[in-house]
């Protein structure tokens, strides 16, 4: 019996091998061979593997990021082109405000989308919100509290020569911290004229920003000075600056008699009971002296530039002798007699606005009208009494005559006839008369401290004119009284009496209440005043020999 023969498929003994291809396929036909077994069941469908197809999701999905990482490396070369040309500080700079836009670009974009969206919805807010969130001022607290700060501490006044004069009485030789500081806010206030428009924290800009852009069009297409002074002089306080002496340069001690301004030049003149007059420019500063004119047994009783500014003239306190000093040729002309004036003692004179005329006033009652050009007499005027002052008129064509009875003349130049007369009211005795240089006021000073300001057409028409206002605030005899350029100052001062001297707004009539500063007490006896030729200026002669000078601010100096 032959042997059995062995299968060729030798089953694969070791453990976990993995059968090859053959070998699985070998059994499988045979099981599709056999007639005698049963076909063997398919694997569940948990445990078939997929075949390895592409997705078209993830595909999409790869492209997608393929493109945006295509983007972002264009953008980020273009942001570096474009940052080659830019200096170190601006990139600084924009790394600040805008963060590292390098790390993260898109989380800057969505910010600044946020910023936009949060922007619009705070413009839907109401008008009244937004203006309380204006108004509205955090206050801060302060870090620590000292304990000394809380007592009183009391300052020392009586011993200080520089707080010595904010003392109001003998009571107050010490004041609190919080006191000395109200006290020098006052002081300042008095000196500047009230709160300065730099000072006041409370004042807020009202108008818009539309209006304030058409101010500055405005202000780009028009050309001039800026800086020029408000049209009219403000009342109340008058800014003004005490400067140095007319004649620091050649110090006096006798009384000073006259003190005019040059009608053209920027000097001023100064003359005194010393038998000179001298001649100083103005600068507020130093002002030099020029020149110096000595009249040997002399004393001057007035002195006045001719209109021209060509000349000077003088006259005494005892001689009948007029000098005449031409400042051009250097000469002094005395005039010893004028063909018939009969007049002993000639002191008290006044020029014509036009500079044709030059009026003395005499004794008896009698105003001699003489020739400015020949000084020669062309006529006499008389009235009842005696002449205490008289004045010309803008025009130069009418004479008002104040007389020591207190009555008003008014004269025609040409004809020498009178047009009017009437009394000044509550007058008993008259002693200086002024009128502005615009044709519109008369101003009277009587014996009483009183000061009557008239209308001039009231003057020249009616019989009994009633004053416009009449100022109270001197109590011996007006002696001098002086308006400025512009007829919006009248100063009055009075010769008897220490800081008698007043400046009074025009049209109000009312004094300005910080002249003269009566701390200072520098300014005595007044006997002569003038107004620079723009008003920039205001210079008074007192009895101690000093010309006091002060700087107006509304005015241009010359």
């Amino acid at each position: 019996m032959p042997p059995k023969r062995r299968s060729r498929t030798k089953p694969d003994r070791r453990a976990g091998a993995r059968p090859g291809l053959k070998t699985q396929m070998k059994p499988d036909r045979r099981s599709r061979a056999g007639t005698g077994r049963p076909p063997r069941e398919a694997a569940p469908s948990s445990q078939r593997i997929p075949p390895a197809r592409p997705n078209a999701v993830a595909a999409a999905l790869a492209v997608a990021a393929a493109t945006a990482e295509e983007e972002t490396r264009l953008r980020q070369r273009h942001r570096l082109t474009l940052e080659e040309d830019k200096p170190a500080v601006e990139r600084c700079l924009e790394e600040l405000v805008f963060g590292d836009v390098e790390a993260d670009e898109d989380a800057l974009l969505q910010r600044l989308r946020v910023a936009r969206v949060q922007l619009h919805e705070d413009s839907d807010d109401s008008e009244v919100e937004n203006e309380a969130k204006d108004n509205f001022s955090p206050q801060k607290k302060p870090v620590w509290v000292d304990e000394e700060d809380e007592d009183e501490e009391m300052v020392d006044m009586k011993n200080n020569r520089f707080r010595k004069d904010l003392m109001k009485n003998a009571s107050e030789s010490k004041l609190s911290k919080e006191k000395l500081q109200e006290r020098l806010k006052e002081e300042f206030q008095h000196a500047m004229g009230g709160v300065p428009a730099w000072a006041e924290t409370s004042k807020r800009k009202t108008s818009s920003d539309d209006e304030s852009e058409e101010d500055e069009d405005d202000l780009l297409q028009r050309t001039g000075n800026f800086l020029s002074t408000s049209a009219s002089l403000p009342r109340g306080i008058l800014k003004m600056k005490n400067c140095q002496h007319a004649n620091a340069e050649r110090p006096t001690t006798a009384q000073i008699s006259s003190v005019q301004f040059h009608p053209c030049a920027q000097v001023v003149m100064v003359a005194g009971l010393d038998n000179a007059f001298s001649l100083f420019q103005v600068d507020g500063k130093t002002n030099p002296k020029i020149q110096s004119i000595y009249l040997e047994r002399f004393p001057i009783f007035k002195a006045c530039f001719s209109v021209n500014g060509e000349q000077v003239l003088a006259t005494s306190t005892h001689s009948k002798v007029l000098y005449v000093y031409d400042m051009l040729a250097g000469k002094l002309i005395p005039v010893h007699q004028v063909r018939g004036l009969k007049e002993r003692i000639v002191r008290s004179f006044e020029l014509s606005p036009d500079g044709s005329f030059l009026l003395i006033n005499g004794i008896a009652g009698y105003s001699h009208l003489l020739s400015m050009k020949t000084k020669e007499l062309i006529g006499s005027m008389k009235i009842n009494g005696r002449v205490s002052a008289s004045t010309f008129t803008s025009d130069s064509k009418k004479i008002y005559t104040y007389s020591g009875d207190g009555e008003v003349y008014v004269w025609d130049v040409n004809s020498r006839k009178c047009l009017n007369r009437f009394v000044d009211e509550g007058s008993l005795r008259g002693l200086s008369i002024a009128t502005s240089r615009n044709g519109q006021y008369v101003a009277c000073g009587s014996g009483c401290g009183v000061v009557n300001i008239y209308n001039q057409d009231s003057c020249l028409q009616e019989t009994n004119p009633k004053p416009i206002k009449a100022i109270m605030n001197l109590v011996t005899g007006v002696t001098s009284l002086a308006f400025n350029p512009t007829t919006e100052i009248l100063a009055i001062a009075s010769e008897t009496m220490k800081e008698a001297v007043r400046l009074v707004h025009l049209p109000s009539c009312t004094v300005f209440s910080n002249f003269p500063v009566v701390k200072k007490k520098n300014i005595s006896h007044v006997h002569s005043m003038d107004f620079s030729p723009r008003g920039g200026y205001f210079a008074l002669g007192n009895e101690k020999g000093k010309a006091l000078m002060y700087r107006l601010h509304h005015y241009s100096d010359f």
